[in-house]
């Protein structure tokens, strides 16, 4: 055995006995609120089973394949598509290297959340809370709360959209609607974790079939578009930063640096044998970084889609519906124009919403479980979270009319929860990565990539920061024309 796993083992033993013996939790079976303190998201923990080591390559990325897949989708989330295509929109190709950029870092933090789950056998929660210590477990459980939260809203938002795109529903009554989807989470966590990935990774094509065709129809610039890829100093203009700096900071979310951590684990491997360990962090990268690889195309469609279609032109699409109502009208979209696109478009936008929902819902249960160490149904953990999360939706749809500009503004504004979080998720998952004691000397982070983690933690802080400022001082602007 290597030093890694022994010292893996022994970890994991030591926190058992802590905690309560071999088992690891104690369990309550029939009642609503369970204590947590086993493995992480113990009911899928160790279930996909996986062929040995000596089989074939493409066998095996197929066994390991599928968390990458559930991660990937906070990357192409409805609050990607305005920043993207608005890009687009405003600066033609330009942005194209910042979306590059973006997803190069979200390799780099994704990888690191693989590494921490596979080789310590802990997500990002519990490791924290293993080192940190009760009060400021459940402080850290309130403020990643409610980043789940404030990603919540932006996926209730983009489906009342998208419901109202399709079927006429009103804002008010898509909203509601938006807490069944409990329904169908439901139903999948019947039919086992495989399959989940299964449909997520299915939703994400047809995401991607959507915009692929409709840029096929929009025929870009093929020169301009590679063009993009090479950083301009154009960035730079005070528009460009602006729009730059939003796309990157829409990119990465602290919540997927839970999720990763934990869905990792799903995976039947030996963890005590360091050659599967091995193995199995071989294969979650090339699985994450393909799904993310994925991601990128997605999103580099959407601005392109938004350069092709609209660049010169494209004012004022800042919203859902105002996309969707151009992607028709011949004046903005050109001859390609139909009610097709702008179809194809609503329902890419509902895809997108319902990857989020399972997603948002199985981090909420990792955080909750991981530094509080409290366990409930995941029908009572998606209807809590809902309910809560369309509160602020309603007063907003209600109190201006049900005009979807305010919808989106809050959507901008909920993001400053992210914005607070992604520093606080991120520290900790660079230290203990980087930590000899606690990853072994084998797997902990070599120098060049610890520098480099710590370079791309001050970079995303300090956006964070700006885009803090940026978000309060619009949303005093957009409160202040208010009665009292």
């Amino acid at each position: 055995m290597s030093d890694t796993s022994a010292a893996t083992e022994t970890s994991t033993k030591e926190r058992s006995g802590k905690l309560g013996g071999s088992e690891s939790r104690i369990f309550s079976r029939g009642k609503l609120i369970e204590t947590a303190n086993g493995l992480s998201l113990e009911e899928i923990n160790a279930t996909v089973s996986i062929p040995k080591a000596s089989h074939s390559f493409w066998k095996s990325l197929i066994a390991f394949s599928g968390p990458g897949a559930l991660v990937a989708v906070g990357y192409m989330d409805p609050g990607n598509w305005i920043t993207s295509i608005g890009g687009g929109a405003q600066y033609g190709y330009l942005l194209m290297s910042v979306i590059l950029l973006s997803s190069l870092i979200a390799m780099l933090l994704q990888y690191m959340c693989a590494k921490l789950g596979i080789v310590a056998g802990l997500d990002l929660a519990q490791t924290t809370r293993l080192h940190t210590g009760r009060k400021t477990g459940i402080v850290l459980w309130i403020t990643t709360e409610l980043a789940v939260m404030a990603t919540d809203i932006a996926e209730v938002i983009g489906g009342a959209i998208a419901l109202n795109l399709l079927f006429g529903i009103p804002l008010a009554v898509g909203v509601v609607l938006t807490v069944f989807d409990v329904l169908l989470l439901l139903l999948l966590m019947q039919v086992g974790f495989r399959r989940i990935e299964a449909i997520v990774v299915t939703l994400i094509l047809v995401i991607m079939a959507v915009f692929v065709y409709e840029v096929w129809l929009a025929q870009p610039n093929v020169g301009a578009v590679f063009a993009g890829f090479i950083p301009n100093s154009q960035i730079f203009g005070n528009g460009q930063l602006t729009m730059a700096l939003g796309i990157v900071g829409a990119t990465v979310m602290p919540h997927n640096l839970y999720l990763h951590s934990s869905i990792v684990q799903t995976r039947n491997y030996d963890r005590k044998d360091d050659r599967e360990v091995s193995n199995a962090l071989r294969f979650a990268t090339w699985d994450s970084n393909i799904q993310l690889t994925a991601a990128f195309v997605v999103n580099c469609l959407l601005l392109v889609l938004g350069a092709a279609m609209f660049f010169g032109h494209g004012d004022g699409l800042d919203t859902f519906t105002s996309l969707y109502n151009a992607l028709g009208d011949s004046r903005l979209a050109g001859p390609v124009a139909s009610g097709a696109l702008s179809t194809l478009f609503a329902v890419a936008l509902l895809a997108s919403g319902q990857n989020s929902t399972i997603t948002g819902t199985l981090t909420g249960q990792i955080v909750m479980e991981g530094f509080i160490r409290m366990r409930i149904p995941m029908w009572l953990r998606r209807v809590v979270t809902r309910v809560i999360s369309i509160i602020p939706v309603l007063v907003c749809t209600f109190a201006f009319g049900g005009t979807e500009s305010a919808l989106d503004n809050l959507l901008i504004y909920s993001q400053v929860f992210l914005c607070i979080a992604l520093p606080i998720s991120m520290v900790p998952l660079v230290w203990f990565t980087s930590s000899k004691k606690i990853m072994g000397r084998k797997y902990a982070n070599p120098l060049w990539m610890s520098i480099l983690a710590w370079i791309v933690v001050a970079v995303l802080s300090g956006l964070n920061v700006w885009l803090i400022v940026q978000d309060i001082q619009q949303l005093i602007a957009f409160l202040r024309p208010l009665p009292l």
